[in-house]
């Protein structure tokens, strides 16, 4: 697979998570759309870093960190909303209307 086709694909799901991000409401389908533009960037990241350093594997281990990072990230966000929605009942973002107390 060339440079340039990995690239369209990075750009697509990057586009797709913006999208998914922006247009939603729903706390889960926000965190997916979050996810989906980290995963854009970190496939463009190794795709670049596999063509600069002539398939040194220490770019993919730094994708391998990213995605640990990531999946960490998103864990933390899912036991927010998991707690905002049981002290609320709030389960789309118009329903909070503050967030203080």
């Amino acid at each position: 697979m060339t440079l340039e086709a990995v690239l369209v694909v990075a750009a697509a799901l990057f586009g797709i998570g913006l999208y998914g991000a922006l247009s939603q409401q729903s706390f889960v389908m926000l965190m997916m759309g979050l996810e989906l533009m980290i995963n854009g960037g970190i496939l463009a990241l190794a795709a670049l870093w596999s063509r600069s350093a002539g398939g040194n594997p220490q770019g993919q281990m730094l994708g391998v960190v990213f995605m640990t990072v990531m999946a960490a990230e998103m864990s933390l966000g899912f036991a927010l909303i998991t707690s905002v929605y049981r002290v609320r009942r709030a389960d789309i973002t118009e329903k909070l209307r503050r967030l203080k107390g």
